[in-house]
């Protein structure tokens, strides 16, 4: 199992919901973090917090839907000179449910895509060299279980996107200490979820950041967080190395 404590990791979406829960849980093994929120003063509590767990935290801001903003956060994380380890794409927007479904706007495209697909393909492309340069590294994407719901196409199919994207990048490191997989929280009591979701939030650790610690250097996996919940970290890690294959 990786021992993360001392290495760095970006969390975005980290001020609330499944980002915010997974700071608190990395900043419990040691793991030092750069938060991302919209706004930075989004990230006042959770900074507090995990600096109170003896790490070290800092913050950053980006409107993921503006891609000039997301390489804007990217070159601010540059230009702090911190090795980037981990990265964890929690980041997500469902734009709306549409009961008419034929009459999705082109608008709930273009924004899923933006801020589901395309700001986590920029920051996998970012760091992805200098982790493969290391000869270490670990790329969590966040993904969906949705299907058979037009109602929410905009969503679904951009997440649909950042699956084909992560498995087809992961067989290019595959065999190596650099992992790319796919993590879903399933469908939780967040602010996109909705109330109405089955599960809390808190079912979906560890089994969100399971991903982070494997070390069997196999990559384009699916790791369904409800699959780990109730599980310690190292009996996720075991299970999730034993039971959850490569697609290559």
């Amino acid at each position: 199992m990786v021992n993360v404590k001392g290495k760095w990791a970006l969390i975005t979406g980290a001020s609330r919901g499944i980002g915010y829960l997974t700071a608190l849980f990395m900043a419990e093994q040691g793991c030092n973090l750069i938060l991302h929120s919209r706004k930075k003063e989004h990230c006042d509590k959770v900074l507090s917090e995990v600096k109170a767990k003896g790490v070290e935290a800092v913050v950053v801001e980006a409107e993921l839907v503006d891609l000039d903003q997301v390489q804007a956060m990217l070159n601010t994380i540059d230009e702090m000179g911190m090795q980037v380890d981990i990265v964890l794409n929690n980041a997500g927007v469902q734009i709306a449910y549409r009961n008419d479904y034929c009459a999705t706007p082109v608008s709930d495209f273009t924004q899923s895509f933006n801020i589901n697909t395309i700001a986590p393909a920029m920051i996998c492309y970012h760091f992805l060299p200098k982790m493969v340069e290391r000869g270490f590294g670990r790329i969590l994407n966040t993904t969906s279980g949705i299907a058979l719901d037009p109602q929410q196409a905009g969503y679904s199919a951009s997440k649909a996107a950042l699956d084909k994207f992560t498995i087809d990048l992961g067989s290019k490191v595959q065999g190596t200490d650099v992992m790319i997989n796919l993590t879903d929280p399933g469908w939780c009591r967040t602010d996109l979820g909705g109330p109405h979701a089955p599960n809390a939030p808190e079912s979906a650790i560890p089994g969100i950041v399971v991903g982070a610690f494997v070390d069997d250097k196999k990559s384009g996996r699916y790791l369904n967080a409800p699959h780990f919940t109730g599980m310690t970290l190292e009996e996720a890690v075991a299970h999730a190395e034993a039971n959850f294959n490569s697609p290559y």
